[in-house]
């Protein structure tokens, strides 16, 4: 076995640092310092490794794509911080309030929306707790039904495009961002019709769970309605359209894409502020500063990730666990399997961002070795993180709601209402292990198109 026994305490240390509540960061560098000078005292490790570790940094600054990260982050800020997203989730609610389960949908609905232009959970949940939770409540919403709509339909952000998870993973797994964020639609569509056909199944068994709005909570009408309709929720639509129209098309690249839309979010920001009266310069610096705080978070992960792993290969650990995984008891459906239960369990504990730089390094050899799919694979991880963000005890959305909910809702009440939603996304991730054409139709729609231009 040679000194791989190294690498594996190296992996445990690493682990044990980080549920310590030491930064993530620090943990990867710090473990990869303390174990890159216990391989040289035992001569396990070639310090000439470390050479090319500015090299690695210098590439991954000098990549092109990961420039979208700013982007879609400011994006989703401008949106969250100018009361464009509360704006659309009051509007979608009116418009479907007269419907038995009315709210609830909205909230999907909104979610999937806020999910394509924020990209960011936590806003997401947020926003819809702080808006629709407490109208829910209100007017006689089952609490565990109204808790589990907003958990999960803001968490949809973890894989509705242009989600933030999917940008670091195309990172990691090596393909396309257009490709992952096309391979994504069909199955965070399908989750979201999911979403909503179970609530329209409790509106129907249980219309007490579920009710209409009354007449007195739909305050806009008619003629007015319409008027916010056009001026709230149409040209949010139009941004998402044109910004990942343009990416699945081909007209422009994954980060002209989001500096487009980071700028026409700003603009949406401006006109609607002015409009209404309510205009704010310091939304742009509050939204600068949530940016630039997430993204060098990003990238300081991303650097002290990359020195981690250069050690932790040097130690032979690649090596062991990619000889290990392509031989776990059944080849493809046993690696699958294995795979997605790690990734679940991780996501109960861990943000996306630290998963994906851990694991995915661990995970993409063995799946090169075996022949699979990796826009496939990596839409399928994004699917098992979203339901590991909603996961009892620990999962990060029901803080995210519990920081905002009423008092009358309390903290076990949450945790329950995320059960059947999980149980949801766990079909749907199933429909897509089983059918990957879910993921791969649009894909080679898109391939097709740009071979016949």
């Amino acid at each position: 076995m040679g000194y791989e026994w190294l690498a594996i305490l190296m992996f445990v240390g690493f682990f044990f640092l980080l549920l310590s509540g030491f930064p993530v960061a620090y943990s990867f560098a710090g473990t990869a310092l303390i174990f890159g000078l216990l391989g040289l005292a035992f001569d396990a490790f070639d310090v000439a490794l470390l050479r090319l570790l500015p090299n690695r940094w210098f590439g991954t600054m000098s990549d092109f794509t990961l420039l979208a990260i700013p982007y879609f982050i400011f994006l989703g800020s401008v949106f969250e911080k100018s009361g464009l997203a509360e704006e659309m989730l009051e509007t979608i609610g009116i418009l479907l309030g007269p419907l038995r389960g009315g709210m609830a949908l909205a909230v999907i609905l909104v979610g999937t929306l806020l999910a394509a232009t924020t990209g960011v959970v936590a806003a997401t949940v947020i926003v819809m707790g702080l808006m629709s939770l407490p109208v829910m409540l209100r007017y006689g919403y089952d609490k565990q039904l109204a808790a589990g709509v907003i958990i999960s339909s803001g968490t949809m952000a973890q894989l509705i495009p242009p989600s933030l998870v999917l940008v670091v993973l195309s990172d990691q797994i090596g393909v396309r961002i257009g490709d992952l964020f096309l391979g994504a639609i069909i199955p965070g569509l399908i989750l979201a019709a999911s979403y909503a056909a179970y609530v329209l199944l409790v509106a129907l068994v249980k219309p007490e769970a579920a009710p209409a709005l009354p007449k007195e909570a739909r305050t806009l009408s008619g003629g007015k309605l319409l008027l916010r309709v056009l001026g709230s929720v149409i040209p949010a639509a139009l941004l998402i359209v044109a910004v990942l129209g343009s990416i699945f098309t081909g007209l422009a690249s994954p980060t002209e894409s989001a500096s487009v839309g980071a700028v026409g979010a700003s603009l949406l920001a401006l006109i609607t502020g002015a409009i209404k009266g309510r205009f704010n310069p310091r939304i742009f610096w509050e939204a600068a500063k949530a940016t630039a705080h997430l993204t060098a978070l990003v990238i300081m992960i991303l650097f002290c990730s990359t020195f981690f792993s250069m050690v932790f290969d040097g130690l032979g650990g690649q090596r062991l666990m990619t000889s290990l995984l392509t031989a776990v008891p059944g080849g493809f459906i046993g690696f699958i399997l294995v795979s997605n239960i790690a990734i679940f369990l991780l996501g109960i504990f861990l943000e996306f961002i630290e998963i994906s730089f851990i694991a995915m390094p661990l995970f993409v050899p063995a799946a090169n070795a075996l022949g699979i799919d990796m826009v496939w694979f990596g839409v399928v991880m994004a699917i098992n993180l979203q339901m590991a963000f909603i996961s009892p005890p620990v999962g990060f959305s029901l803080f995210y709601l519990q920081s905002v909910a009423p008092p009358e809702l309390p903290t076990s009440e949450i945790h329950k209402s995320a059960v059947p939603f999980m149980v949801i996304q766990a079909i749907v991730l199933v429909i897509v292990i089983a059918f990957p054409q879910t993921v791969r139709w649009l894909v080679d729609l898109s391939a097709q198109y740009q071979l016949a231009r």
